[in-house]
């Protein structure tokens, strides 16, 4: 009997902890989304939208590395930081995009295309025959100090070589995620 009631009592604490990591991902996706897509044009029939959302979240790497050698609060954290460093997810985004756009969200909404595989975004630049069209690819979230800081790597592809990106730091500041600092910006 007891067994039953501790197996419950762990299926509980770990839906709740899913379902909490599910909002967070989903505040620093609309942070993230609200920051960038803030100057795309609501999608109309026709018209090229130059902005797309990759559908999968890009694994972490040894990238992360860098940033424990270049930052106090990241490099405090390097052992909780390190462990989530994974080269196999295999995750998208969708369930953060329901919580985001789930009846509310509606104009940032009407900006941003369905998400697309890399394929996907290949086949509709190669078509446009534009080199303006870019990928926004977000990695999955690295939480650390009791889930009061978060690290996502940003990148924006293109089919050309003006690629760029950078890893944002957010800070949970009395419940509300906020973009505390960019590091390793980069640009090609």
């Amino acid at each position: 009997m007891k067994k039953k009631y501790f197996l419950t009592g762990l299926l509980f604490f770990t839906s709740i902890s899913f379902f909490a990591q599910v909002e967070d991902n989903a505040s620093l996706l609309k942070i993230i989304l609200s920051k960038y897509y803030k100057n795309e044009k609501v999608i109309a029939k026709g018209r090229l939208q130059l902005l797309s959302f990759y559908c999968k979240k890009a694994p972490n790497n040894e990238e992360v590395l860098e940033l424990i050698k270049k930052n106090s609060i990241v490099k405090q954290n390097a052992a909780e930081v390190k462990k989530q460093i994974d080269h196999t997810i295999d995750e998208d985004w969708s369930k953060e995009f329901d919580v985001v756009f789930n009846n509310q969200n509606q104009y940032l909404k009407s900006k941003i295309n369905n998400c697309l595989p890399l394929e996907e975004f290949q086949k509709i630049s190669t078509r446009s025959g534009e080199n303006n069209p870019h990928l926004l690819i977000v990695t999955k979230s690295i939480y650390f100090d009791s889930n009061k800081y978060a690290l996502v790597k940003i990148a924006f592809y293109r089919n050309i070589e003006h690629n760029s990106g950078s890893y944002i730091l957010f800070q949970k500041i009395e419940g509300l995620w906020v973009i505390k600092e960019y590091l390793n910006e980069w640009s090609t």
